[in-house]
Order: C-alpha cells, then structure tokens, then sequence
C-alpha cells in the first residue's frame, strides 16, 4: 500500500535544476531495458524523460530505515505507474519517446519494467555519467548517489520544460499532459 503523500514530507525547489530549461542535453549513451542504448541528446522530436531515485524491490526493505523522511524520496513505482497509464495521452499529444531514468542497474530495470508493464524503457544511469554531466540534482543515501525526482520535456536534444521538484509523484504524468495542453503544444 502506497503511503499517503499528505503525510510525507514535500521537496522543495533548491534551485538544482533551474539551468536544465533551455540547456542541449549531453551526448551520454545510457543502458536502457530493451537491451540497446539512448542518447537522449540525439533523440528526435519531443521526449519526456522522469528522473527518480530508486524503484523499490519487492520483499526487500527500503535503502534506508528512514527512506519516508527524505522529502521527494518515497514514490518511483507510482510516478512509473503514472506514465505508463497515461502513456497514450502522451503520445497523442505529439510525445514520440517516454524514458525513465535512474541510477538502478539495467538487470533490476529490467524486471521492474517488465514487472510494472512498462509501454516505454527505463534509462540507468549506474556510472553517474548523464546526472554529472547535466549536472542533475542528487542525493545521498546509504552510501548511494540517487537522483532526486524530476521531469524533463526535451525537443530534439534540448529542455523546453523542467518539472522540479516533481510531487506528489503520482501526478507527474498527469502533469505533463495537462502542461501540453497548455502551454507546452
């Protein structure tokens, strides 16, 4: 059972990802579950890309005791959910590629991808490489550098809109679809 959100504690804008708006996205080739490779700085057309921390793995406790306490942290599976539920939405609108991105290794990625039904791949970013060189907004925790949750519309290489901070983040597609409706058609 997902936790309630109103009882978790939100993130905040820390200004971590205010220069991604605008910005040519770095030519880093990362794994991606269907076994091949994406640049999403040589993607063409619109792509959205969710960054998240970590999916959870079933039967298995949380990264750390306190993982509820990290604001932004509790939430991946529900914000894949939420893409792939309103996957459709996305494409109609114009959006040719979904990506999900994280520091996961591609084999756990993969059967979380496959577990969740996931109609798009999910984006390992092991090595940090992509999150240093677009110097994506992290965290730390037990050890690990995750990234913190954000979303990205991306036209042909470049960001057009940053979502950050991303919550609750069961609402993050939904709010991507409402953002093209608007001002992002």
């Amino acid at each position: 059972m997902e936790p309630n959100y109103q009882n978790l504690p939100a993130p905040v804008d820390d200004g971590a990802a205010a220069h991604l708006e605008g910005r040519r996205l770095p030519d880093v080739s990362l794994a991606a579950t269907d076994g091949g490779r994406v640049s999403l700085a040589r993607l063409t057309g619109r792509t959205v890309a969710y960054a998240y921390p970590r999916t959870g793995e079933p039967g298995q406790p949380n990264v750390v005791a306190d993982w509820d306490a990290i604001p932004g942290a509790r939430g991946c599976t529900p914000q894949s959910c939420g893409f792939r539920d309103h996957h459709a939405e996305l494409t109609a609108r114009g959006v040719a590629q979904v990506h999900g991105l994280s520091t996961q290794a591609p084999a756990y990625q993969r059967e979380a991808g496959g577990r969740l039904h996931l109609p798009f791949t999910l984006l390992s970013d092991e090595s940090l490489a992509f999150a240093l060189a677009a110097r994506l907004p992290t965290f730390e925790a037990a050890g690990q550098t995750l990234l913190k949750r954000l979303t990205l519309v991306i036209d042909d290489g470049i960001v057009t809109k940053v979502f950050y901070p991303v919550f609750p983040p069961d609402r993050s597609a939904a709010d991507v679809v409402a953002w093209l409706d608007g001002a992002g058609s």
